[in-house]
């Protein structure tokens, strides 16, 4: 007869024909006897191998026994055939598949676990649980293979293990604890009773569906209220020590093997919060900043291990966040923010089964419980029946409650059974966590293990199945305005939940053009759990959810998509609140195309916003694009703008947002292709000045309310380089000298504290350039280069104005001399400024001879080229032929 196999597959041809058996071998073994069929060895030299190995490991009796059997026999091949992890288990624990026989899987269930019950010391404990996983694992894939136990026993099997693993190793971290004085109180013989310690089990070992290799996702929180934290170091480090322990338990690799693998990064906001946050951080963080996909996993919590008393009342406050009471828009918009992300194929696309990832693939394991959370989160506030746990429980509420057919639900169970059947196979290949079916020359392996003759069978029966859950899946987005363009153009999923990578949204990056998905998801993920500021508030989020798509596709257009990214994300790093702006991006799309073009294409202007996010508000003045005024009218402007301040570091802060303002324009400007550079060099030069001229009388003002002023006394700014031409770069530095002069009469200042004319204009120098290049919270003004002053850094900081004419005319060198063709008097009175340009003029008029000057050029580039060799192709500054040269020959 062919016997039904667990989630609708019948048996292939090709399984071993079971003989008759004498009735003595079927009272020996009688679990035999309820074997129908089972799958042919894949590897028939590796079956042989390891029955071998078997049997001189077991060196008994009743192993030969089984061995000769037919039955017995063809299960042996099945096993050692087509698994390697089981055949190593088995040839570590020979007598298992004996006891299986003779027994049972539920005797060899209860002796496993009767292993943990035996006490002992932290060793002996790790090498029982470790013993009593790998006698788990054999007697539960032995009940698969030979089809007695469908994958719903199968699961339930491998949860009460877990479950169970997690209670020792939790109870045996607590008396740990108290034994070393940590913890008061606990009750001897049941240390988790009335701990405050709580381990919930969220996804398959909540929903009681763990898989064959499965990790168990937890998470750990410890009460207030109850934890009996004894020590110095606090009730928060404690329990985070005490998690690391409980999970070294488990988690440890052993000479006996693992137990199980934990993943705590459910918890809230893993990236921030502790390994075991508290209660109340806890709930205060789903009650401020939960998201919707934290609903959907806290369906499938509940308490695992600890004070189990304590995590029902944690869950039972949850509730509220878990389960919206009122069916409004907000509740259903919530849900839906996460179906609109998903790109859903219904029909025509090609499910490949060689190397498909059955569970988050299309049509895979993740589609069908995405299927019944989504329903369970609308309706089940207003519905308890609806609030199950395990998936296909789960499709049989909602089936009853009207909200699906009865055929969808029939339909979808049918499919997550087969699924979870294949997924266990491959776990049991080799013990891996996969979920991803082999390559196309991989697959006659699966299909052997699950019992088909012919891959090909497999292959298409796979196909119909997972096409069957993509077109359920794809019903749950009739209605919903698609997150896309109507063309298609860029469609795809951008799924930035949980703590996974999507694999379709990865996808989806890459197909758009950015090189490391994975690091885009992780920051995206980063805004939606709220870890910068601007995100914390639902509505952000919700607007996020929406701007998404359009926000990805204009970054992929610039020349940089994974930069233009990164720095958007520096500059939420500095915003104070999301909702405004993203208001503003999603409802205009030229505003949200330049922020786009800044952080893409132009680093520096990134930098520029990302340091002052409010420079945006500056775009949407009338005149953002106009070209800047002449600088008379910029003084006025900005004399307008410093006259509002109350106190000096106002005066410093309102010239740096005033500066900064316009080099963002003329950057945006230039951007955009409105203004060239040499009109930009010009206009940054004018702002200069005018910062300048308006700061200078200021400092001098303050400076003289404690010192007075001296007779006669003026001091004039001269700027070299870049500045003193007119040419300055976003970003250059300002090359200046201080000047001053005065009455040959004077001998000291007439203020409350006088100074020495020489004192006091270094002292003010001093002020001015602390005006200039001071951080403040508006940023800094400029970068200042004082090494061109008479005798450089030798010099003082400000000089006379006849020992400057006197060190030009007469001590200078060529270089200085060279420096000098670009000078002019920025900042100055009219009589000293005339004064300085003529001075200035006479060195320059000097008659030279051609060769020394040459030579001496020709010597001076020389040295500049071994000192700054050219850094790339485009420094176009040091290269030959380069803006040096260019200089040099002017």
């Amino acid at each position: 007869r062919r016997p039904r196999i667990a989630g609708g597959l019948t048996a292939a041809a090709g399984f071993p024909t079971v003989r008759a058996r004498p009735p003595d071998i079927d009272m020996a073994f009688p679990t035999l006897a309820r074997i129908a069929t089972l799958p042919q060895p894949y590897d028939a030299e590796r079956a042989a191998i390891g029955r071998e190995r078997w049997l001189a490991a077991a060196k008994d009796e009743i192993s030969h026994e089984l061995s000769a059997d037919a039955t017995g026999s063809a299960l042996l091949d099945a096993v050692f055939g087509n698994s390697a992890f089981l055949a190593r288990s088995l040839v570590r624990h020979p007598g298992v598949v004996a006891r299986w026989a003779a027994c049972g899987p539920e005797a060899c269930l209860a002796a496993a676990g009767a292993r943990l019950a035996e006490g002992g010391d932290e060793r002996a404990l790790m090498a029982a649980l470790r013993c009593a996983r790998a006698e788990t694992a054999i007697a539960t894939a032995l009940s698969d293979i030979a089809g007695l136990w469908d994958w719903r026993e199968t699961t339930a099997a491998l949860t009460a293990f877990a479950e169970e693993a997690c209670r020792r190793a939790l109870a045996h971290a607590l008396a740990a604890a108290a034994g070393a004085d940590k913890l008061a109180g606990l009750d001897g013989a049941d240390p988790e009773a009335g701990c405050g310690f709580i381990v919930l089990g969220l996804g398959k070992l909540g929903g009681g569906e763990l898989n064959y290799s499965s990790d168990i996702d937890l998470i750990a929180l410890w009460d207030g209220e109850r934890f009996p934290c004894a020590c110095g170091e606090g009730p928060q480090a404690l329990a985070v020590r005490l998690t690391r322990h409980f999970v070294r338990l488990l988690e440890e690799r052993t000479g006996d093997g693992h137990v199980l693998r934990t993943d705590l990064r459910l918890r809230p906001d893993p990236g921030a919060m502790p390994l075991a946050p508290s209660v109340d951080a806890a709930e205060l963080y789903y009650e401020s900043l939960g998201q919707n996909w934290e609903r959907a996993a806290l369906i499938k919590a509940r308490p695992v291990a600890g004070d189990r008393a304590a995590g029902e009342a944690f869950l039972k406050r949850l509730r509220p966040f878990v389960w919206r009471r009122h069916l409004d828009f907000a509740a259903i918009w919530d849900v839906h923010s996460i179906k609109r992300q998903i790109h859903a194929h219904k029909g025509g696309g090609a499910v490949a089964v060689a190397r498909h990832d059955i569970k988050l693939g299309r049509g895979g394991i993740r589609e069908i419980e995405f299927f019944a959370q989504t329903q369970q989160l609308i309706f089940g506030g207003r519905e308890p029946a609806l609030r199950c746990r395990a998936t296909c429980q789960a499709l049989d509420a909602l089936a009853a409650a009207g909200r699906i057919d009865a055929a969808t639900a029939a339909g979808l169970k049918d499919a997550y059974g087969e699924l979870r059947r294949v997924e266990h196979r491959l776990q049991m290949i080799d013990d891996a966590q996969t979920h991803s079916l082999p390559a196309a020359d991989g697959l006659d392996h699966i299909a052997t293990f699950l019992g088909y003759g012919d891959r090909r069978r497999f292959e298409r029966r796979l196909t119909a199945l997972l096409r069957r859950v993509e077109a359920h899946y794809a019903d749950l987005f009739e209605g919903a305005d698609p997150l896309f363009d109507e063309s298609g153009e860029g469609a795809g999923n951008l799924v930035f939940t949980g703590n996974e990578d999507d694999p379709d949204t990865l996808r989806t990056l890459a197909r758009m053009g950015f090189a490391d998905g994975a690091a885009i998801a992780e920051a995206i993920r980063g805004w939606h759990h709220g870890r910068v500021r601007a995100m914390r508030s639902a509505r952000a989020r919700e607007i996020l959810t929406e701007l998404m798509p359009r926000l990805l596709a204009a970054f992929a257009a610039t020349c940089n998509p994974d930069g233009a990214l990164m720095r958007f994300h520096e500059m939420l790093e500095r915003l104070p609140a999301g909702v405004q702006f993203f208001s503003l991006l999603q409802n205009d799309r030229a505003t949200l195309e330049l922020v786009a073009e800044i952080m893409g294409n132009a680093p520096g202007l990134a930098e520029y916003l990302a340091r002052a996010p409010t420079l945006l508000d500056h775009v949407f003045s009338r005149d953002f694009f106009a070209v800047l005024p002449a600088r008379e009218a910029l003084e006025a402007n900005l004399d307008g703008f410093l006259a509002g301040a109350e106190h000096d570091e106002e005066v410093l802060d309102r010239a740096r947002r005033w500066m900064h303002e316009r080099e963002f324009q003329l950057g945006v400007q230039l951007l955009r292709g409105l203004i060239g550079p040499d009109r930009v060099a010009r206009a940054l030069t004018d702002l200069t000045d005018a910062v300048l001229r308006l700061l200078l009388p200021r400092v001098e003002e303050a400076f003289a309310r404690r010192h007075g002023r001296v007779a006669g006394g003026a001091m004039a700014v001269v700027a070299f380089g870049k500045y003193g031409s007119g040419e300055l770069n976003f970003g250059s530095d300002l090359d200046l000298v201080f000047v001053y002069g005065h009455d040959e009469g004077a001998e000291a200042s007439d203020g409350t504290r006088p100074l020495a004319p020489g004192q006091y204009f270094i002292r003010l120098s001093q002020r001015l350039l602390t005006a200039l290049t001071s951080m403040t919270n508006a940023g800094r003004l400029f970068e200042i280069d004082m090494r061109l002053r008479p005798s450089g850094h030798a010099g003082p900081l400000a000089c006379d104005v006849a020992g400057f004419v006197r060190y030009e005319e007469r001590d200078a060198w060529m270089w200085e001399h060279m420096a000098l063709t670009r000078a002019r008097v920025a900042v100055a009175p009219a009589a000293l400024a005339a004064r300085l340009e003529a001075a200035i003029r006479g060195v320059l008029t000097a008659p030279r001879r051609r060769a020394p000057l040459a030579a001496t050029v020709a010597d001076m580039r020389r040295r500049i080229a071994d000192e700054h060799p050219p850094g790339g192709r485009f420094e176009v500054k040091y290269a030959r032929g380069g803006l040096i040269e260019l200089d040099f020959i002017a």
